[in-house]
């Protein structure tokens, strides 16, 4: 049985009281749900010791939005592990689309912040997905694969219990557009298959597949209740304490 998993990824929001009220409302909200589901917060960088004390001792885990994989040196703007691991962070985002198509990550640099995150001992969340032209190319299950395939070279079997995966059409991060259900567990029906293939059928069953992209409290259910679908990624709506909270109660419902 997969313990489904909730991120809330801030992205380029809030302010330090902002962070801070809203970590202390997410863990008010959620508090009756984190016994059978995972929730971690991703807030920005200079936020991160605000928004780790305000979590206190709480369940609700603290996220990273990126990671650079040198351990320290002359790298002008970036963050290391060390670094964030001394913020109290347990999980670090990879990969997500935004830093692939905006700021121009390749899969061998989403690969090696993803072994280096491994390797400090960290959590992480694996993003794959595609955008809307390869999408009605029928590239969905191309691209996934090769991202996936390019983000785990060098990651062995045993650190697989670290991973999640994260599926993010691109088409439907932020733009109101949903994948349906269906659609959402045909995707994660296929990379649980090139885990599979990458490793062995138990790492692949045991391994978390989030979806992420327009998630809402008012079609959570629904996804979450896909066979493959372990949770989500959440953006926009992790803004917002109760409607969050509404997402990870469909995440902590029990599956028929």
């Amino acid at each position: 049985m997969r313990i489904p998993i909730v991120g809330g990824n801030w992205k380029m929001n809030t302010n330090r009281a902002s962070a801070r009220s809203l970590a202390q409302a997410v863990t008010s909200a959620c508090s009756s749900h984190t016994h059978n589901t995972q929730v971690v917060v991703f807030p920005p960088f200079p936020y991160l010791v605000e928004a780790g004390v305000a979590l206190g001792g709480s369940n609700v885990m603290l996220g990273a939005q990126d990671a650079y994989f040198e351990p320290d040196g002359a790298f002008t703007g970036e963050v290391s592990l060390a670094m964030l691991k001394d913020c109290g962070v347990s999980f670090v985002l990879t990969g997500h689309s935004e830093r692939r198509h905006v700021l121009g990550e390749s899969d061998d640099l989403v690969n090696r912040k993803t072994r280096a995150t491994l390797d400090a001992g960290l959590s992480c969340i694996l993003c794959v997905g595609e955008k809307l032209e390869e999408r009605e190319a029928g590239q969905t299950d191309t691209v996934n694969e090769r991202q996936l395939r390019a983000g785990l070279r060098g990651v062995s079997a045993d650190q697989m219990a670290r991973i999640v995966i994260a599926y993010e059409p691109v088409w439907a991060i932020g733009t109101g557009k949903t994948a349906t259900p269906a659609d959402a567990q045909t995707a994660h029906a296929r990379i649980r298959s090139v885990l599979a293939d990458l490793y062995r059928p138990a790492v692949a069953n045991a391994t978390r597949i989030q979806y992420g992209g327009s998630v809402k409290g008012s079609n959570a259910s629904e996804l979450f209740g896909q066979p493959d679908v372990d949770g989500g990624l959440i953006g926009g709506a992790s803004l917002k304490a109760d409607e969050f909270a509404q997402i990870v109660a469909a995440a902590a419902a029990p599956r028929s």
